[in-house]
């Protein structure tokens, strides 16, 4: 038998497997692997390899079934194993020592199972025949012989004395010790003998009136008499003290005992004294009335109800309408996951009370997702469903083959939902098979709504505390969609649906069926959950035999879209100008194409029916709108936030280039300016989002873990308050109103931790009149901005103007002719003449008559 080393390590970037082979950790890719290199444990023969479930019941080599301590071991032919090669490729177990297998000279190949895990894994394979033929006949051990070592003679020697050599212990020792740094002084006080044993006499007075009478000794730094302050080291140890305390409770012997209970009555004797009693009759006939009134007041008023806390409830959820802070309600946090991970996107279920969902990712940038690659893939990204009732174990969660960074319930459906991964893919899940896993609002009279502040939710059995994870049921074809993160996804509405051109029909389903995304690749698509146009059922049970095996906790509802999934379209938005493109951030499509519509259900206690048992995609099938009529007048444009921080908008229309020949968008529409606009704040903003109930307010999440709250009726220019929620940056803010007395915001953070915050009352309670003057704010905002775009237009043109009188001035004279050159002397000497004239007069030198003209003397 091949020697096995000691200890069981297990070979770097490996962990062991369970007890029937699940694979828990590994890093063996789906390409050839070198083999582990046991030339360094002394067996170059044996080849590690792990063998999963699957393929132990194709070899019949199941563990504690066909192999056991006794026989371990298991011959393969050779030819099956080069059959699995063929039929699984890169997914058979053997494929890591494919060029050992197909390299062995026999006809069988030994496979030994590794239960303690000596060399790694779970399996391992001996390469040669000299190595089977040693494992199969093991050689006879050879005893041996220990060799009788003499013990050596100890010979005691005395010890030496050295001479001490200084290694500085010594002035450790004198800074430690405590010695004088600074001379005594003494001092004598004498006195005349006379003066012992005198009387002495006090008295009061006034210390000014009396010279030197007093000495003021005031403090001040002498340099003579400095401190020196030494440090030392001391080390101290805190010792336990241990008691030992004993008690003994007294036992006894346990007894059956009954207890009979049975009214005590009067006698009858008794019975006719007290009946005839005149004190017993005037208490009775005195107490009556005031017995009979208390009992109609019980009757008429709830003697036991809360005034005061019917009365909060009145006024609103806190008990002052003048609080504006933010309420931490329950925090949510996934304990089991022991990976960092972020907050990516929140989203409450549109049905279900009391129930959100939360997607996380892994904190890494994209140099160290690239180089952990290998380590994320074993790990599922997923999405969290948490309920108000449970803040520990989430009730659902999503499996992703990549982070999730956006997701979106299906409005005429909420058991489906459609997410976006950072590979750039749609995911879709269908949760219908588990719904009644999801708790749900605990129904009841209005009395007791009113009775309490907080909701009450149905708790899960106690046998059933475990969260589920349910696998994705199709995902968009990597090659055909989006290149990068997806940031931004929406259903499209139940009433109207569009084709490759972005044309406008009605959808006679009424079922949402057509998704909007957008990615940092600078593309927008649109996609189509039916199926294609041609796709017959037995084509998708082709694909069911071709493709790898779905578990059966998988529905297939979107089995048609597995892999194969592409956009309907798919758009740019230009820069015009130049060759680059807008990169969309988030999309905007408008209050009437995303409108939520309820899910018709029969509420009954603890259970929901709903009235559609039948898959209604089933029988969908798209690339019908020609057979579908046209809305008209249907508003094809959307908003889009950019990268760059513009607000675009844009029509999804597409028209062919005459010289391309390519699908393109219309010319963008629109490019809008800011209304308002802050002073740099003291960290980067990182989320935001609009009140549900107040046109005025919205909040502002930062990367310092505080929320800025702004309420624009009350300031404009700086948020109306600031509130500390965690200690690290703000990812995601979602609100949701409960009722019209209680609203929630959601806020997810960079550490994993989703916090639920109660909104207050004046914070959900909108002032009279504060839609009409917030119009009215941003109308005057818009005036100011087209007053600003005509200065704009009006300095440009008085610009143009000056660069014109710029360059007329450039421009030289004509040349002149000789007449006209003389012309222009004359009247310079004339005007000349005249201003002589003119100061000679005025300094008295000349008469009036005396002086000529040039033209005079002509």
């Amino acid at each position: 038998m091949a020697p096995k080393p000691r200890g069981g390590k297990t070979p770097r970037g490996k962990k062991k497997k369970g007890k029937h082979g699940e694979n828990k950790d590994l890093t063996l890719g789906s390409e050839e692997a070198e083999p582990v290199n046991m030339e360094s444990l002394g067996h170059p023969e044996i080849y590690p390899l792990v063998l999963t479930t699957k393929t132990q019941e194709i070899f019949s080599c199941r563990i504690d079934e066909d192999l056991t301590d006794e026989q371990p071991y298991k011959l393969i032919k050779k030819q099956d194993i080069l059959a699995d090669f063929q039929n699984r490729a890169a997914v058979s177990d053997f494929y890591p020592v494919k060029k050992i297998i197909q390299e062995y000279p026999g006809d069988e190949i030994l496979i030994v199972y590794d239960k303690d895990f000596e060399f790694g894994l779970n399996f391992y394979v001996i390469g040669t025949e000299e190595g089977k033929e040693n494992y199969l006949n093991p050689p006879e051990a050879q005893e041996e012989q220990d060799e009788d070592i003499p013990e050596e003679m100890y010979d005691y020697k005395p010890p030496v004395s050295k001479p001490w050599v200084s290694l500085g212990s010594e002035k450790e020792i004198e800074e430690e010790s405590v010695t004088t740094s600074t001379e005594q002084i003494t001092y004598m006080i004498s006195r005349k003998r006379a003066d012992f044993g005198a009387p002495i006499k006090f008295s009061d007075h006034n210390a000014s009136s009396v010279k030197d009478a007093y000495i003021e000794c005031t403090a001040y730094p002498d340099k003579n008499f400095v401190i020196k302050q030494l440090e030392k080291d001391v080390g101290m140890q805190v010792v336990p003290e241990m008691k030992e305390i004993s008690t003994q409770t007294k036992w006894t012997y346990p007894r059956n005992a009954t207890t009979q209970y049975y009214p005590r009555e009067f006698l009858e004797k008794e019975k006719e004294t007290f009946g005839q009693s005149k004190p017993l009759a005037d208490f009775l006939n005195n107490m009556s009335t005031s017995v009979e009134i208390a009992l109609q007041q019980n009757e008429i008023t709830n003697t036991f109800i809360d005034d005061w806390k019917t009365l909060v409830e009145e006024e609103g959820t806190f008990g002052d309408k003048t609080d504006t802070h933010l309420k931490e309600y329950q925090s949510f946090t996934d304990l089991h996951n022991l990976m960092e991970k972020m907050v990516t996107c929140v989203s409450w279920h549109p049905n279900i009370y009391g129930l959100i969902a939360v997607s996380v990712a892994v904190r890494l940038s994209f140099e160290e997702r690239v180089y952990f690659s290998g380590k994320l893939l074993l790990q599922p990204s997923l999405i969290l469903f948490w309920s108000f009732s449970d803040p520990i174990h989430p009730q659902l969660m999503l499996e992703s083959p990549d982070d999730i960074f956006c997701f979106t319930f299906c409005p005429s459906n909420p058991n489906i939902i459609a997410g976006g991964c950072i590979n750039g893919q749609i995911i879709l899940w269908d949760i219908t098979a588990h719904a009644s896993r999801i708790e749900h609002v605990k129904t009841g009279s209005s009395r007791s709504k009113k009775a309490t502040l907080k909701p009450m939710f149905l708790l899960e059995p106690d046998d059933n505390k475990e969260a589920m994870y349910i696998r994705h049921c199709a995902v968009s074809s990597i090659e055909n969609g989006h290149r990068k993160v997806i940031t931004d996804i929406h259903w499209l509405s139940d009433t109207f649906e569009i084709n490759r051109m972005g044309s406008v029909f009605e959808n006679r389903s009424g079922i949402c069926c057509q998704l909007v995304t957008c990615s940092a690749d600078c593309t927008i698509c649109f996609w189509d959950i039916r199926q294609q146009k041609g796709t017959t059922i037995q084509s998708i049970e082709k694909k069911k035999e071709e493709s790898i095996e779905i578990p059966n906790d998988v529905p297939s509802t979107f089995l048609h879209l597995d892999l194969s999934w592409k956009p309907l379209s798919k758009l740019r938005l230009s820069k015009g100008e130049t060759s680059l493109d807008h990169c969309p951030v988030k999309l905007s499509m408008g209050k009437d194409h995303l409108i939520y519509k309820t899910q018709e259900k029969v509420l009954v206690p603890n259970i929901v029916v709903k009235t559609e048992e039948m898959n209604p995609y089933q029988n969908l099938e798209s690339g019908l709108a020609n057979l579908l009529r046209p809305i008209e007048d249907f508003c094809t444009k959307f908003f889009v936030g950019t990268e760059e921080g513009e607000v675009l908008y844009s029509d999804w229309k597409m028209e062919r280039d005459p010289e391309t020949g390519r699908l393109m968008i219309l010319k963008i529409c629109f490019k809008f300016g800011p209304l308002l606009q802050s002073c740099c704040a003291p960290k980067r903003y990182t989320s935001g989002h609009w009140s549900l109930t107040r046109p005025g307010v919205f909040y502002i999440g930062r990367e310092d873990g505080y929320i800025d709250i702004w309420d624009l009726l009350e300031k404009t220019h700086e948020p109306a308050q600031s509130q500390n929620i965690c200690i690290t940056m703000i990812n995601c803010i979602k609100p949701w109103t409960f009722t019209a007395k209680q609203q929630f915001i959601a806020v997810g953070d960079y550490y994993g931790t989703l916090h639920i915050l109660e909104i207050p009352w004046t914070l959900s309670h909108p002032s009279t009149n504060e839609a009409s003057s917030i119009n009215h704010y941003f109308e005057r905002e818009v005036k100011h901005l087209e007053y600003m775009e005509q200065r704009k237009k009006i300095r440009e043109q008085e610009r143009k103007e000056m660069a014109l009188e710029r360059e007329k001035k450039k421009v030289k004279p004509h040349q002149k002719g000789k007449d006209q050159l003389e012309a222009d002397l004359k009247m310079d000497y004339e005007s000349y003449l005249e201003l002589e004239k003119t100061v000679l007069l005025s300094l008295g030198l000349t008469k009036a008559t005396d002086t000529l003209s040039f033209v005079d003397m002509i």
